[in-house]
């Protein structure tokens, strides 16, 4: 009756491990399921449950050390592309007043107007060309350039 109960229990946790791993698709749970069908095996050959536990955890540890190094090799993380960076050490020309204190500013780079604040606190008029130095949220940080436009 326990070897019966041992199989379940293995069973079980080899489709909950491997739902798991279809559900996040991250290769966090695969080496769970390897240990599991293990310990399955070993379930199967009427092993304790210690030997069965230790099987579980000897197997997952084994494919993590195999196959982590393989995966992180061929598997890259998608990342989400924006094209907000490009905007980065771009020069613009002040569309409205940038002033810190106030809340206020907006800079034309690239054919778009965005809301801006100065690096410095600095107030920056109408018509001057800044540079980009960062971004914060949805706001371009920005600094003068030496040239004014007008």
């Amino acid at each position: 009756m326990e070897e019966n109960m041992m199989l379940i229990i293995w069973a079980a946790a080899i489709i909950a491990f491997g739902v798991l791993e279809a559900v996040t698709a991250q290769l966090v749970s695969i080496w769970f399921v390897i240990g599991a069908i293990g310990a399955f095996v070993a379930a199967l050959f009427d092993a304790s449950i210690t030997v069965q536990v230790i099987i579980f955890i000897a197997v997952t540890i084994v494919a993590l050390i195999v196959t982590r190094p393989l995966v992180k090799k061929f598997v890259h993380p998608k990342k989400q592309a924006t094209n907000a960076d490009r905007v980065l050490n771009q020069k613009g020309i002040v569309v409205e007043e940038i002033n810190n204190i106030k809340a206020t500013g907006q800079v034309k780079v690239d054919g778009k107007v965005w809301s801006a604040r100065s690096t410095d606190n600095s107030i920056i008029d109408v018509n001057e060309e800044i540079i980009i130095k960062e971004i914060s949220g949805v706001k371009l940080i920005v600094e003068r350039t030496k040239v004014s436009v007008n």
